[in-house]
């Protein structure tokens, strides 16, 4: 990790500009990149640029500048960082461009989040990201809100504004109060912390999950885990024997990208294993994903679908391919399933293929054991474990798997030591021989990057431990804000995604009253193409109201689960609510007129669950909205609904507040009063 050029600024102006094109030119071809000549011609007007610009600059020597800093997570580089003691500059260059375009800006602001977020030197100092189109007519320029850290709004600036910008920028933060050393920021950490689907492209490129890091040191077995798994998987090999392995974890521990490195593990042979998964959204956006990936590196599309088909398969119609084939064995060997403990028992296997063309005998554990065992020899199952995960009626849950083990000696079994023991839903018999492998369970959450407490609290909201929350809550910045405002909860959301981060509205799927409150289109879970394009599509810049972030419509439990967005809006309905007591949750549904509470132990667990996966899909943050209600409407009734949200503000909750407005001044006013000083 390191840009393509770096030193100072009186280093490079010392550095003849052919020996610096030349430089650069040498690493695309080190790094096997194509060489084109507008890019060379685009280097040498950055560097005239540069070379013009950085000598008029107050105390700018010491200042360092980098070219072409690489971003992968994002698939980029950065074309030029100028880092100073006070801030760094993230400068994109359009050579001879006369606008400042949407995916332009987006690029720029997106390189900037990416070094807040994942390089350690840059989380204490303003980023400034600047994007430069040479030839755009001058604008009305104003100075950025300088805060303490964070990124700044995209200035925007031609060849001849440029000067005036960095200069303005450099009086204004020559005072740091911790100043950074240039020559030092390159060399920080970098660790990038990818999206399941962006992970899910790494590691398909690959074949490792080395590379996806993340900023806390205590989250290091993820690689941990997946060689855990690879040497399991490889002795079986070995001694010709067939093995199941069940990896446990807490939301947004990284269970599915150790189940995508064991799917896509050989890079030589892509049949050797598949990832089968019963969420048909997770299977049609990791699809479509990396077909979309492959396709743009060259690949003819069909070919590349048809590869993805057996790569990333749909539980249903694999388990009923092969029961309806008893002689035909699967060509793969490994077989990856992702939420296991979400599996059908036997009843609910009967029950539901009852009027289908093939009819199931037993649960979905069984069957699926069986189809394996076809194999002479080796064969696994690597089971995915979501811990309060179960969220529909005949999930039977890890005792469901261990009820079919124990009857099918000829499977060794290893798995995490938290899921044996305790002889309910949610464990394995303790009757199960099974070796007990601690770097089985994933323990710490990474896809919540600013604040790992966040499946704790949500465990102590759900369970009603008020003291646990709280306390939770006063230790960290909690990552969730409430408000009572939908209009509020799309704007807070628009502020946070700004150009770059995704953001959008989820919702259970039993909340039926949130239609009287304007949002009541549901993204239909069981539509490939319109799951693909909730999670792919984008609203900025394309204006594409299909895009989750157009905010127009909610994915439910069923969408969402499995999937993650960095910025989550959860609408919370009358289907969920304080009992009238005020000690305990009450599930309710939804029946003709009015609402009836469910007294089903099993349906309570399940909606409780439902809103555990609602609560841990953001990467970064959740606003929760609770409707006010209305007084005339009893399946709205506002006292009801106060209970919910006084709830989570005693949780620890705090109050979504409007951004304050940006102060602005325009640039040649306050330089010329910065230079008077």
């Amino acid at each position: 990790m390191g840009a393509w050029w770096s030193g100072s600024v009186t280093t490079f102006l010392h550095t003849p500009p052919d020996l610096l094109c030349a430089a650069l030119s040498h690493k695309v071809v080190q790094n096997r990149f194509q060489g084109e000549p507008q890019q060379v011609r685009a280097w040498e007007a950055q560097i005239d640029l540069l070379r013009d610009i950085l000598p008029t600059i107050p105390n700018a020597q010491g200042w360092q500048v980098l070219f072409e800093f690489p971003i992968p997570r994002l698939g980029g580089r950065i074309d030029t960082v100028l880092v100073s003691p006070g801030a760094i500059y993230v400068l994109e260059f359009k050579i001879g461009s006369s606008s400042f375009d949407a995916s332009a800006l987006s690029q720029t602001e997106g390189y900037a989040l990416d070094l807040l977020d994942f390089h350690a030197a840059s989380r204490s100092h303003p980023l400034i990201p600047v994007l430069v189109a040479t030839d755009a007519p001058p604008r009305a320029q104003t100075t950025p809100l300088l805060l303490p850290l964070g990124v700044t709004e995209v200035q925007r600036v031609n060849a001849t504004g440029l000067k005036t910008l960095l200069t303005t920028l450099a009086v204004l933060t020559a005072h740091a109060e911790n100043p950074l050393i240039p020559a030092q920021w390159e060399h920080a950490p970098y660790d990038p912390v990818p999206s399941i689907v962006e992970a899910a492209r790494q590691i398909y490129a690959t074949h490792s999950v080395a590379d996806i890091h993340t900023a806390r040191a205590d989250a290091t077995n993820l690689t941990q885990t997946s060689t855990c798994i690879a040497s399991i998987l490889e002795k079986a090999r070995t001694e010709g024997r067939k093995v199941i392995v069940f990896v446990s974890g807490i939301p947004g521990a990284g269970k599915t990208l150790c189940g995508l490195k064991a799917a896509f593990a050989d890079g030589s042979d892509r049949t050797g294993a598949t990832f089968l998964t019963g969420n048909p959204t997770l299977v049609s956006v990791l699809r479509e994903a990396l077909t979309r990936d492959t396709v743009s590196r060259g690949q003819k599309r069909p070919l590349v679908e048809q590869r993805m088909e057996s790569t990333i398969q749909s539980l249903t119609k694999f388990r009923d391919h092969y029961v309806g084939r008893p002689a035909e064995c699967p060509p793969e060997q490994v077989m990856v399933i992702d939420e296991a403990q979400r599996c059908w028992t036997q009843a609910q296997a009967v029950r539901k293929s009852a009027s289908r063309h093939v009819k199931l005998t037993e649960s979905e554990p069984a069957h699926l054991l069986d189809i394996m065992g076809r194999h002479d020899g080796f064969a696994a199952i690597l089971c995915l474990i979501g811990h309060g995960q179960e969220i529909n009626d005949g999930e039977g849950g890890l005792a469901c798997w261990g009820e079919a083990l124990l009857s099918r000696p000829a499977w060794r079994v290893e798995a995490a030591p938290d899921v044996i023991g305790t002889g309910d839903l949610t464990h394995l018999p303790a009757t199960l021989e099974a070796g007990r492998q601690r770097f089985l369970h994933l323990g710490v959450a990474i896809r919540s990057l600013r604040e790992e407490t966040a499946p704790r609290w949500v465990n102590a909201v759900l369970n009603g431990d008020v003291e646990t929350a709280r306390r939770l809550a006063a230790q960290t910045d909690l990552p969730f804000r409430l408000t009572r405002s939908l209009d509020d909860l799309r704007a807070g959301l628009r502020h946070r995604s700004r150009l770059t981060y995704r953001c959008g509205l989820v919702a259970s799927s039993k909340a039926k009253r949130l239609r009287a409150e304007g949002l009541g289109c549901e993204v239909p879970h069981m539509d490939d193409k319109a799951v693909s394009q909730w999670f792919l599509n984008r609203w900025v810049p394309n204006r594409d109201i299909r895009a989750s972030d157009a905010l127009e419509t909610c994915a439910t439990e069923f969408a969402i689960q499995g999937l993650e967005l960095d910025f989550v809006g959860l609408c919370w309905d009358g289907d969920l609510i304080r009992a009238p007591s005020g000690d305990c949750w009450q599930p309710r549904r939804f029946s003709g007129t009015k609402w009836a509470n469910v007294s089903s132990a099993e349906a309570k667990l399940w909606r409780l669950n439902t809103y555990r996966v609602l609560l841990t899909r953001a990467r970064y943050e959740t606003l929760i909205w609770v409707p006010q209600g209305c007084a005339d409407d009893p399946t709205r009734d506002p006292e009801t609904l106060d209970r919910i949200a006084d709830f989570l503000m005693t949780c620890g909750v705090p109050l979504l507040e409007p951004a304050a407005p940006a102060q602005a001044f325009t640039l040649q006013n306050d330089l010329a009063d910065l230079l008077q000083d």
